[in-house]
């Protein structure tokens, strides 16, 4: 039997593939510091865990409609509605498994074979993965350390042509915490003007993660509510990532569409985490603890931006959003993939090549700080104490 020529070109999560090394070497009794999971390694809230309880004691453990329990949608829409400064309507939500779904559901349902996709790189993984997968045409836009770790929006608006149909902006940016400004919403925003019929996803699931400032969707300017899909959920701000528990905010003459792929997928989401997603996205002690775990992702970014930027043939910038820092390393003479098995093998900390995120991520490695300032001091002082394999490279390019 034959696989479907299609899976060749399906593609992964490299972060699960590298913890799975990590986790090899340490049943083999190797100490792992792990860095390389977007997981937030705080307990879901307590309010949030109870409500879950208090819902399946209460019988929620059966079907629900497939694009949510109303008040679950209603929540969401209200969040939204609060957080983006726009209205929203609990009919244009759709309660999905994760935020992966809103991902896939809308590639699918508006993108062609051999249409043009205008994507971050390097940009969360799964973007590119599905694109490949229904055989669009990924049209990269390189994001762009001297400008923040964003991209040029005057070459996005040379990429724009009648051939493109959708548009994936993601902000705060995983793999590098880049935010885009109010400034650069403005410019994509007058680029897109003059491509009606191009929609927009918008991943703004670590839009709570904002260190300064403000989080700006692009929904939120005149015109752009009607062409864009809000891709949020739980597992970031709430650190739910457990749950499997997302939703996503899309155009009214595309949510039916939406719900129909989630009945053909999923049927629905779980009833019981859906009562937990009400208490979190309106309960004023899941808000509370959003912002203590701000406050700590702030005082973890200081030390390792710090940290790494003491290792010879690193620079680091202070990233803005989400909980990643993403390091140059091409002064070390090192690939980015060579520089990661080596951290991994001989140093045992768990970090992700920058290529895991697109081939403009070499010369980068990504580290997730949603780990304990304690974790973070000894993987930097691991790094640190592993360098002098590099440093002779960096010795001969100051």
């Amino acid at each position: 039997m034959k696989l479907a020529q299609r899976i060749s070109r399906l593609g992964t999560e490299s972060a699960f593939e590298v913890l799975a090394k990590a986790r090899k070497l340490e049943a083999q009794g190797k100490e792992i510091i792990h860095l390389e999971i977007g997981e937030p390694d705080f307990a879901t809230p307590k309010n949030i865990a109870k409500a879950a309880k208090k819902a399946i004691d209460e019988g929620w453990t059966h079907y629900t409609p497939s694009a949510g329990l109303m008040d679950a949608r209603k929540a969401a829409a209200e969040y939204i509605s609060k957080t983006r400064e726009i209205k929203v309507d609990p009919e244009e939500v759709v309660i999905t498994v994760g935020g992966k779904p809103v991902m896939f559901y809308t590639i699918l349902a508006l993108i062609d074979e051999g249409d043009e996709v205008i994507c971050p790189n390097p940009s969360y993984p799964i973007y590119e993965s599905v694109l490949n997968f229904i055989g669009a045409k990924i049209v990269p836009i390189q994001i762009l350390e001297e400008q923040n770790f964003n991209f040029n929006t005057e070459e996005f608006e040379k990429l724009l042509t009648p051939r493109t149909k959708l548009v994936i902006l993601n902000s705060p940016a995983n793999p590098t915490g880049g935010v885009l400004t109010a400034q650069d919403m403005e410019k994509i925003v007058s680029a897109l003007k003059k491509y009606p019929d191009v929609a927009v996803l918008s991943d703004e699931i670590y839009s709570e993660i904002v260190y300064e400032g403000k989080h700006v969707s692009i929904a939120s300017f005149p015109g752009m509510k009607d062409r864009t899909v809000i891709l949020d959920g739980l597992s970031k701000t709430f650190a739910m990532t457990g749950w499997r528990l997302g939703f996503g905010v899309f155009p009214k003459w595309l949510e039916p569409t939406i719900t129909r792929l989630t009945v053909n997928s999923v049927s629905c989401a779980a009833a019981f985490t859906q009562k937990a997603a009400i208490e979190a996205l309106t309960g004023e002690k899941s808000a509370k603890a959003v912002k203590k775990m701000l406050r700590e992702f702030k005082k973890r970014r200081k030390i390792i931006v710090n940290g790494l930027n003491e290792i010879p043939g690193f620079s680091c910038k202070m990233p803005k959003g989400a909980f990643y820092a993403f390091p140059n390393i091409k002064n070390t003479g090192l690939t980015s993939p060579d520089l990661e098995t080596l951290i991994l093998n001989e140093a045992g900390v768990a970090c992700l090549s920058g290529t895991c995120f697109g081939r403009y991520g070499e010369g980068y490695l990504r580290f997730s700080y949603a780990n304990s300032i304690e974790n973070i001091t000894k993987a930097i002082e691991r790094i640190k104490q592993l360098s002098v394999k590099w440093k002779t490279a960096v010795t001969s390019n100051p």
